[in-house]
């Protein structure tokens, strides 16, 4: 398996001259890097004006591998490769290393820069990739694997503070200033014109002119704008990461930038989404994946403004927010002992309800923001204090517990990582029956979070003052502070509805949604008409490729197709596609003749968002199509992949999915929002950080990804 790593961009506020002066008291060998044994130049150039100097070094390292592992191996020390490439001109200096020793059966390989900061050129910026791939290694590849990854992610550590050191080396030798490289001709002019700052030059380039290290990649809004994080930002906004999990981090934004142009989700939430899975990559972007596309298709992102809280879950919903813990935790209290779930959900349905617990996390995620920025240290996940007094067999009405098994499966996909504690106290007898049934359905992590207390075990030394502040312990137990949560109470059976009023409820929540999804089978494509009577009138369009490939085209038509048909998947043998899957264009049409394409056809990856319009020329039918791509997403050989030929065999390889919305606006409205395209934004998800503009086009649409 390769491993890879990406670091984040760490930020020197000091020039790029001064940096490469400690950087090369690197060599030939450094007591601060002990598994660094020594360096021999193996090979040098510099070029007549002397802008450029290649050095390449052979560099023998000290591996701490236990003794065994490196009699079986027969090796004492390591050698690797490093050339250096330093640019004076451009003020850059890239570094490539890779392993000399077992290179068949270890493939090793870094790429490091030093760059001048883009909006600062007076600080200088670092960066570094590497991979390894562990071929064989005596059947102790794991083991090695390991080695080799911690080895590395301790010197990835001790990179800057090894700069640093020699920094303060260079500063106690009176070395505060080293002027740029300029050409011969005009060294000397520029060197008499330039007055050599005094020692207070160091603090006046670590203070900075404007501003931390970490504005410079965000706006004023505080959202990242330039797309590389540097590692003060992570420190400072996210939490302390260990290299690998800051790489993990790095690698993931980085692939939702290249599959969701422009519309990244906030580096909060998907740190909750690492961390929910280990940091296992696939995982994380598997899962991110599903709750972004959850998020558009229910509007989860407008739930705060739309959703109406009703009447009857403020007066009898005994839960609310109070405060925070210890620790800067917004602090939600659910009195669930004094709640009637029976009563609520009989009142009002299980999709209200579960509206209500969306609602609650959405706020709970910007409460998060806010103490955040109030207590200056990263706050991703709250406090939940549940009172269980009066929790009795009432409670465990079979529906109430169906519904509240519905809301843990909800909130665990899509709020990741948002617990940080559970506080349960007054736990009565009931409570281990209670638990029985609903903890296989709570991930293990979160278990790990739960603190309970039976009876008055939660007064006192090692019970809820070491977690909540005495000042806002609420009346209800035992503290002083007034708590506003509802005491609830029996819902009146009056307020009751019938199954079928509940279905109906039910069924009007969550198909309140602009969003449609369609699925797309090989020989049968989904298709859309629309039909335009004012030329110049827009069609937009904005959709996700879920599940699979597929090719998006726009037909326009004069003639008004047959009734609208669904098609069997006869090739196959199966009963056809469901109701989300439409054909319009008839089979016994001919392309240029009974319909032109209008648009050129665009190839759509499995995650990617488009979002696009076109301005109509000729009044008539137009039809969007999504059909099925067939064609092998890398076609190097001309020979088939065994992959590719499994595949072929596989019913549910030739499916795809798709979640889209269409609109057609008059010439004159069009702006390219969301709703109508008029805010340039693509509304995918509110935790994103950025958006992507729908173009305008006079003659043909303009796609972005």
């Amino acid at each position: 398996m390769v491993q890879k790593y990406q670091s984040p961009v760490r930020v020197y506020k000091f020039p790029f001259e001064l940096i490469m002066a400690a950087y090369q008291r690197r060599f030939p060998t450094s007591p601060l890097i002990p598994i660094f044994v020594h360096s021999d130049i193996i090979f040098e150039s510099k070029s007549e004006d002397g802008a450029t100097h290649v050095i390449e070094r052979r560099c023998t390292l000290d591996v701490d591998a236990p003794r065994l592992l490196k009699r079986i191996a027969g090796v004492e020390y390591l050698y690797f490769v490093q050339k250096n490439t330093l640019d004076w001109r451009q003020r850059t200096l890239h570094i490539e290393a890779y392993n000399e020793s077992f290179s068949s059966r270890v493939v090793v390989s870094e790429h490091c820069s030093y760059t001048v900061h883009p909006e600062n050129e007076d600080w200088t910026c670092f960066e570094q990739s590497a991979s390894m791939d562990m071929k064989s290694f005596f059947g102790f590849e794991s083991t090695a694997e390991k080695i080799a990854m911690r080895q590395y992610a301790a010197s990835i550590k001790k990179g800057k503070e090894i700069i640093e050191y020699y920094l303060r080396e260079l500063e106690a030798e009176g070395v505060t200033f080293i002027p740029r490289w300029s050409t011969p001709s005009t060294s000397a002019i520029v060197s008499s014109a330039k007055a050599i700052p005094t020692s207070t030059s160091r603090e006046e380039h670590r203070r900075a002119p404007k501003g931390p290290a970490e504005v410079l990649s965000r706006s004023p809004e505080g959202e990242v704008t330039w797309n590389k994080l540097d590692a003060d930002y992570i420190r400072h906004c996210l939490g302390e990461l260990s290299p690998l999990q800051e790489s993990c981090l790095i690698r993931l934004r980085q692939w939702l930038q290249e599959t969701h142009k422009g519309k990244l989700p906030k580096d909060q939430h998907v740190l909750r989404f690492l961390r929910s899975r280990d940091f296992i990559l696939e995982k994380a972007r598997e899962a991110l994946c599903q709750t972004l596309t959850w998020r558009k298709q229910h509007q989860v992102d407008f739930l705060l403004d739309t959703w109406q809280c009703p009447q009857l879950l403020h007066d009898y919903y005994t839960g609310g927010w109070h405060h925070h813990d210890k620790e800067g935790r917004p602090l939600y209290i659910l009195r669930l002992g004094q709640m009637d779930t029976k009563g609520l959900v009989r009142a009002l349905g299980e999709e209200s309800l579960l509206r209500h617990v969306l609602s609650i996390n959405e706020e709970g995620l910007s409460r998060c923001e806010e103490n955040t920025n109030i207590f200056g240290r990263p706050i991703s996940c709250w406090t939940c204090l549940v009172d269980l007094e009066g929790l009795n067999m009432r409670h465990l009405w079979r529906p109430g517990i169906k519904a509240l098994l519905r809301i843990i499966e909800v909130v665990e996909a899509n709020y990741p990582e948002t617990l940080g504690r559970l506080l349960i106290v007054r736990a009565p007898r009931v409570f281990p029956v209670l638990w029985t049934l609903i903890s296989p359905f709570i991930d293990e992590n979160t278990r790990k979070k739960f603190l309970i207390y039976a009876g008055n075990d939660y007064q006192g030394s090692g019970g809820l003052v070491d977690y909540i502040s005495r000042d806002f312990i609420p009346d209800f137990l035992g503290g002083d502070c007034q708590c506003d949560v509802p005491e609830g109470g029996l819902v009146p059976k009056s307020l009751y509805h019938t199954a079928e009023e509940l279905e109906n409820e039910e069924v009007k929540l969550w198909t309140e949604t602009i969003y449609k999804t369609a699925s797309v089978f090989k020989g049968a494509p989904h298709e859309l008409l629309i039909e335009i009577t004012e030329v110049s009138s827009v069609i937009t369009w904005d959709f996700d490729v879920c599940k699979g490939d597929i090719i998006f085209n726009i037909y326009h038509s004069k003639r008004a197709p047959q009734p609208l048909k669904r098609e069997t998947l006869g090739s196959h043998g199966l009963a056809g596609p469901s109701g989300n899957n439409m054909q319009v264009i008839d089979r016994s049409w001919m392309l240029g003749q009974d319909y032109s394409m209008v648009e050129s056809a665009l190839t759509c990856r499995e995650g990617e968002s488009i979002q696009g319009s076109h301005v109509t020329r000729w009044p008539g039918f137009y039809i969007l199509q999504w059909r099925f791509d067939n064609t092998p997403a890398c076609s190097v050989s001309s020979r088939p992949r065994v992959d590719d030929v499994l595949a072929s065999l596989q019913v549910s390889s030739h499916k795809c999915k798709v979640m889209y919305y269409t609109e057609v606006l008059h010439s004159a409205d069009f702006r390219g929002s969301m709703t109508s395209l008029a805010s340039s934004h693509s509304g995918f998800s509110q935790l994103s950080a950025a958006t992507t503009s729908s173009g305008q086009s006079h003659c043909s649409s303009v796609t972005s990804r």
